[in-house]
């Protein structure tokens, strides 16, 4: 089965390309909004009041959003939240130098953002086989890895055709229409909300394996989050062909492949000891780049780290999708997006430090440490990794 067969599957490539336009948008945030507020004259500090908000209201939104998807379906939520994330891209968009619709906006677009990605990842088995769904999971992964190295290239063309703040408008159109895309795809108007009783407070949660195994992506985004900022400082400090930009790429062509390498493999073992070896690693990459190489040396491990980063995801979308509790698969995944990007965030926040101290052997270890906490969590938790069985409500 390749993966031209998957693509091939009735309303595969649509609710896929759909998923993946509306999560562009949000994959430029984090480079369009500085640039626009800078423009317009605003100083970093309310630049990283706005970011700030943007990340905190998406990582609060996210689950509570999934959770709702849970209970009234896709469409209901997606097609309101596509609406109003894109209004808050044009509320910054039209008044960039009024400080509260700024913020409005921000913190609108972050709490609401679509959830393409649970919802994608709840209709993947109802779109393949259950033989097909590892390559399923691995072009959805591979795709992920697509949005963040598109997403600063959209704003890229946005800087050098118009202004600055043109890439606010594109992320609107891009929400819109990736969510229009969507939801008017056959499988994701007929998806409906699992009916189970007794719904507990914590939603997936209350399954002690799947709690820590969300803990996992945590560590992820802290490797992931360090990397991005510490690749900066080196390129600086050494003379390195295409800069920081060149070393991230190589970084995500290797996730690329990693995962389209994953996805035809024909699995014996089961997901659970998968990520267990895609962790470790994940802990030899990123542990080694604390003995900071020559450029050279430098490139190898963009290469080896994102060599089992992306399949490492891509194990965990099945492995989520097992242990999730009835009726609450969506907000299972999007508790994974929300701590993933959670752990970025803390990567990116506590390597300043010693970056500041010119400490970049202290501030690769870091990446090391995020690595090695996903390994303690898969590895703590693996006989946890057992999916929970309850009564359904016809």
């Amino acid at each position: 089965m390749t993966y031209w067969s998957i693509l091939r599957r009735e309303h595969v490539f649509r609710v896929l390309f759909g998923s993946w336009v509306g999560r562009l948008a949000m994959a430029m945030a984090a480079v369009a909004i500085p640039l626009a507020l800078r423009d317009a004259g605003a100083d970093y500090v309310f630049i990283g009041l706005v970011a700030g908000s943007f990340a905190i209201s998406a990582a609060i939104g996210s689950p509570i959003v999934g959770r709702i998807v849970d209970r009234v379906g896709q469409v209901r939520v997606l097609v309101p939240t596509g609406l109003l994330a894109a209004a808050g891209f044009v509320l910054i968009a039209v008044a960039p130098s009024n400080h509260a619709l700024v913020l409005t906006g921000a913190i609108l677009a972050g709490a609401l953002t679509p959830p393409l990605e649970p919802c994608l990842r709840v209709l993947w088995p109802g779109l393949v086989e259950d033989d097909e769904l590892e390559k399923a999971y691995a072009v959805d992964s591979a795709a992920q890895e697509l949005v963040f190295v598109f997403g600063p290239l959209v704003v890229t063309l946005c800087l050098a055709v118009f202004a600055p703040v043109s890439a606010l408008w594109a992320q609107a159109l891009l929400t819109v229409a990736g969510v229009a895309m969507f939801a008017t795809a056959s499988p994701a108007r007929r998806w409906t909300p699992e009916k189970v009783e007794n719904r507990h407070w914590l939603g997936p949660l209350r399954h002690r394996g799947l709690l820590v195994l969300l803990l996992a992506p945590v560590g992820m985004g802290v490797a992931i989050g360090t990397l991005n900022v510490l690749v900066v400082s080196y390129a600086e400090r050494f003379e390195v062909f295409g800069g920081a930009p060149m070393l991230l790429t190589l970084n995500a062509l290797a996730s690329l492949v990693g995962v389209l390498i994953y996805g035809v493999i024909p699995w014996k073992i089961e997901p659970r000891t998968r990520i267990v070896f895609f962790a470790v690693g994940l802990l030899v990459g990123y542990g080694l780049l604390a003995t900071v190489p020559s450029p050279l040396g430098m490139a190898g491990l963009m290469l080896l780290t994102g060599f089992f980063l992306a399949p490492l995801l891509a194990a965990l979308f099945r492995l989520i999708g097992e242990l999730a509790p009835r009726g609450t698969v969506a907000e299972a995944f999007a508790w994974l997006v929300t701590l993933f990007a959670a752990g970025s965030s803390l990567g990116a926040a506590v390597v300043g430090p010693a970056l500041d101290r010119n400490d970049l052997n202290l501030a690769a270890a870091h990446a090391g440490v995020g690595a090695l906490f996903c390994l303690l969590m898969v590895s703590v938790g693996y006989r946890l990794f057992v999916p929970a069985k309850e009564p359904a409500v016809a």
